[in-house]
């Protein structure tokens, strides 16, 4: 019993890490309808500019931390500026195409530049530490960090989104794009903000990635397949519905391996495959703008 219970915690724990990296393409599509099949190229490039900024600048990772969030920040504000806006519309075709090309070249980019190696940012000891909840379990200090700090920044969103104008301006554009450009606001402002607010999330979840573990340059399609299935089982447009739906993926994909070492993410596949076959609309129920 305590092994399942184990491999339960175990799968929580890794489900904070998928609910970052899922968070920024739950964002790109609650408000703007995008569909970024970037985004996990996007989560890769924002742990090799984390390590480039330790290497370059020497500094301790939670500075790279600090530098790397508005970094990323901005390159969601000016791709979605510059590129991104110019394809959104009725037809989901034109961003699905772009994306992609953005995909390709973020992808060769970072093979040209970083070459195909691994690699990880130097953590010392935080990725080994752990304590004991008795019985035998084991929880890790770095990956309930980062369940902690998922958690807190679902909470931070849904306050934005509830409290605050530039909330209720993403709620809007959401809703009827046309109407507020007649009240005077720049939907393709406001969709550029929305962007760069999920490239800093997503910088988030690419540092805690490379943190804890070896990234190389071509694992963004893996990286994107976990954020859709996370969307996707917890209901698209839900931001807490992301949240439980990396939970979800992260027990399914622990509770397999634990069947077998071989079917970790064959696990998470199944979980996903069963949702939609049986509840195409996800387990939680969309929130609009949530």
């Amino acid at each position: 019993m305590m092994v399942w219970a184990n491999a339960v915690i175990q799968g929580v724990l890794a489900g904070g890490l998928y609910a970052l990296m899922a968070l920024g393409l739950s964002l790109a599509f609650g408000i703007m309808r995008l569909v970024n099949i970037a985004h996990g190229d996007l989560t890769v490039l924002a742990a090799f500019i984390a390590l480039s900024l330790a290497t370059w600048l020497g500094v301790g990772n939670w500075v790279v931390l600090i530098l790397l969030a508005p970094l990323m920040g901005l390159l969601g504000y000016l791709l979605q500026r510059s590129l991104l806006n110019r394809v959104l519309g009725s037809d989901l075709l034109p961003p699905l195409l772009m994306t992609f090309g953005l995909s390709i070249m973020i992808q060769s980019g970072l093979l040209q530049v970083y070459s195909a190696d691994t690699r990880s940012l130097p953590s010392g000891t935080l990725t080994t530490e752990s304590f004991s909840l008795g019985g035998g379990l084991q929880v890790g200090v770095l990956p309930l960090l980062v369940l902690g700090v998922a958690v807190l920044v679902f909470v931070l969103l849904q306050g934005l989104f509830r409290c605050t104008r530039l909330g209720r301006a993403f709620r809007a554009a959401a809703d009827d794009p046309h109407t507020i450009r007649l009240m005077g606001v720049d939907n393709r402002h406001v969709y550029a903000l929305a962007m760069g607010l999920a490239m800093a999330v997503t910088a988030l979840g690419g540092f805690f990635f490379v943190l804890g573990g070896n990234v190389g340059p071509a694992e963004g399609g893996l990286r994107l397949i976990y954020a859709f299935e996370a969307v996707i089982i917890g209901g698209l447009g839900s931001l807490w519905g992301t949240l439980l739906g990396a939970l979800v993926l992260g027990v399914a994909q622990s509770i397999a391996l634990q069947l077998n070492p071989g079917w970790g993410i064959l696990g998470g596949h199944l979980a996903f495959l069963l949702v939609l076959a049986f509840r195409p609309q996800g387990l939680f129920p969309v929130v609009k703008h949530a």
